[in-house]
């Protein structure tokens, strides 16, 4: 029973994912997130655009939380918009940018389009990115598929799970339909293999400098000590050769 609940959630989040994205249109829906609280499902959606979302006076908003009650039986969905930070760095937002430009001025120059995208993203400060562009539609005798790549990305293991942003849209032409995904590793992601190495040069320079002061120290503090015992030793030179000629001239008296 479990796993059908289970089941079922993950069933119903991805048929309310389908249809955000065909109601709201490429360019504006990323992705959503659902967040389950006592008052009801709060469902946030990720957008570069969040006026079009919303609509004059928020009425996309109320015709989304009709929809979602009658359609997907949710008891009191509570929809709410949060603008992406940074565009260039969403990976559904850049595939869609790019099913957009292909569809606008044809698949010819599909190669730049690739290029510029995965120059933004890298320019944006991305670890790294993937971006592949195939499909009957693309010019050519048969069906192709480009990647274009740049930095570090991760494929397999955890950190391609968890931290790699993933997003893909397909671009419907007359020549046939193109199939566009991208993959971003964002900045600022702690990977397990990373090392950190730390230059010993200088803090052997600082601790050379600090036993060098040390020894400057200990010279000035010695320095008057030994002046001190050579005046006492002299002193004591001058007192035995005085008691020496008192003896020597004592002696030639009794004589």
């Amino acid at each position: 029973m479990i796993e059908r609940k289970f089941v079922g959630e993950k069933m119903r989040e991805f048929l309310v994912n389908e249809y955000l994205h065909k109601e709201l249109g490429a360019g504006k829906y990323s992705s959503f997130e659902i967040k389950r609280t006592p008052l009801g499902e709060r469902i946030v959606i990720y957008t570069a655009r969040p006026g079009l979302i919303v609509g004059k006076g928020g009425e996309n908003i109320k015709e989304l939380t009709k929809v979602l009650k009658s359609k997907f039986k949710m008891e009191n969905p509570q929809i709410e918009v949060a603008e992406i930070e940074n565009a260039n760095l969403d990976a559904q937002t850049m595939a869609e940018q790019i099913v957009t430009t292909l569809e606008r001025f044809g698949p010819k120059r599909f190669k730049s389009v690739g290029y510029k995208t995965l120059q933004r993203i890298i320019d944006a400060g991305a670890m790294g990115a993937e971006i592949a562009i195939g499909g009957r539609g693309l010019p050519g005798a048969r069906a192709k598929t480009w990647r274009f790549y740049a930095g570090y990305l991760k494929k397999s293991g955890d950190v391609s799970m968890s931290f790699v942003m993933y997003g893909e849209s397909t671009a419907n032409l007359k020549s046939g339909s193109i199939g566009v995904k991208v993959r971003i590793l964002p900045p600022n992601t702690i990977l397990p293999d990373k090392l950190t190495l730390i230059d010993q040069t200088a803090m052997t320079v600082q601790v050379e400098e600090v036993k060098l002061e040390d020894k400057k120290e200990t010279t000035k503090d010695e320095t008057p000590v030994a002046e001190d015992k050579k005046i006492k030793k002299k002193a004591a030179v001058k007192k035995k050769v005085a008691k020496k000629k008192e003896e020597v001239k004592e002696n030639e008296d009794q004589e």
